[in-house]
């Protein structure tokens, strides 16, 4: 009988853990992401100048930039669990404030859910090889598909949600908060439900001293983690801007951000499984960067023709190339302990580097009206990316590296 009432609470306690990848999933992108069919909106309704507008994308990432380290560190005080309670407390916070209708409150709000964010990008991968250390790829697959989803849906329906709510971009940017709040209330679930989950990855956690800075290895995997950032975010930061001067109507632009994070939901759950059994990724590198290098140039020379086309190349090669970053924080370490300093370090000095892309893809339109400019700025940071994705892609662990 006790064996039963054990089976039964380890069964239960499965089904809350896969719970709290997907709602934490759910919430790491989309906050974002809903910002960019709107942009118009905010604007005018708030009167932001361009710079202000792309400081709304890049606000979180330099939070990833500046706090991902740091998040890393505190995990071993703090335990993962409790990380993950405080990111969707932090990030409600910030879906709050966001849509309180200042100017001052908009950037302060956009602040604290690149925080809130920041945290569950950090703690998840060492979340999921800690609970999850037979399934790696597929829950590395879930993760990923839960992500892009409800990306999906704010790229596709933040305008039209805006619409049924009666409140504009309050309504398409503030829907959102139910999300974090229903992840919450899921991981305090898993707290009262399992204490010890919050306390066993504390004492693993203080006991590694391997610096993931002197990694080689490390470094390979954190500058094409960023690059792949940077490639992404300015699509999302401008898309619907370009293709408003290729006489796309806004909620047309918001449809093929939608379908580009469509097509990424079925690429980025079967990536992790298929390259989890390769030990060597190169070939799915250079698969990517061509495709993301074709995209670019399908831009320069034929504008929105093909659109749709090239959104579904563009959902693969970002599918693929997310995938990829997220499963090296597990498979390039030998434990869950490196496995979220490694995932620190990626997103501290990835999207320090991803912050950067929407400004100066921005800045480069100023002086350039055709966005070409841009675009062959894209196209440089895909050859980087490749250059440093092969080194990333070999079978060999961070810690086995000076």
């Amino acid at each position: 009988m006790k064996n039963e009432v054990k089976k039964d609470a380890s069964y239960v306690l499965l089904i809350i853990n896969v719970l709290v990848v997907i709602l934490i999933s759910s919430n790491l992108r989309s906050p974002i992401v809903a910002v960019s069919p709107v942009l118009g909106e905010v604007r005018d309704a708030l009167k932001l100048d361009n710079f202000q507008v792309s400081l709304l994308t890049s606000i979180p990432l330099f939070m990833f930039a500046a706090c991902s380290v740091l998040v890393s560190r505190f995990s071993g005080k703090l335990g993962l669990n409790r990380l993950l309670m405080y990111s969707l407390i932090i990030l409600s916070m910030g879906l709050l404030l966001r849509i309180s209708g200042s100017v001052w409150l908009l950037f302060l709000g956009s602040l604290f859910i690149g925080l809130g964010i920041c945290i569950g990008n950090v703690v998840t991968p060492g979340y999921v090889k800690n609970n999850f250390p037979g399934q790696i790829g597929l829950m590395t697959g879930i993760f990923a598909v839960s992500m892009n989803l409800t990306a999906a849906l704010a790229s596709g329906f933040s305008v039209k949600i805006g619409e049924w709510t009666g409140l504009g971009w309050r309504g398409s940017l503030g829907v959102w908060l139910v999300i974090a709040v229903l992840g919450l209330l899921v991981v305090i679930l898993e707290l009262i439900f399992n204490k010890r989950a919050s306390e066993q990855p504390k004492a693993v956690l203080r006991a590694s001293g391997f610096n993931m800075f002197k990694s080689s290895q490390a470094w390979n995997i954190s500058i094409f983690m960023g690059l792949q950032s940077l490639f992404y975010y300015c699509m999302v930061a401008w898309l619907p801007s370009f293709l408003s001067d290729y006489h796309m109507q806004a909620e047309s632009s918001g449809w093929v951000l939608f379908i580009i994070q469509f097509t990424m939901i079925p690429i980025t759950f079967c990536c992790p499984i298929i390259a989890g059994k390769m030990k060597d990724q190169r070939i799915m590198i250079l698969f990517i960067c061509a495709l993301m290098f074709g995209s670019t140039m399908m831009f320069i020379f034929f504008k929105s023709e093909w659109i749709y086309v090239n959104a579904v190349i563009i959902g693969i090669s970002n599918g693929l190339s997310f995938s990829l970053s997220i499963l090296f924080f597990s498979t390039r370490t030998k434990n869950s302990i490196n496995a979220v300093k490694i995932s620190g370090m990626a997103q501290s000095v990835g999207y320090l580097i991803a912050a950067f892309g929407p400004p100066v893809f921005g800045k480069l339109h100023d002086r350039d009206t055709s966005w070409n400019t841009s675009f062959y700025f894209l196209s440089t940071a895909v050859l980087f990316m490749f250059y440093f994705g092969m080194k990333a892609a070999r079978n060999r662990c961070v810690e086995d590296q000076g």
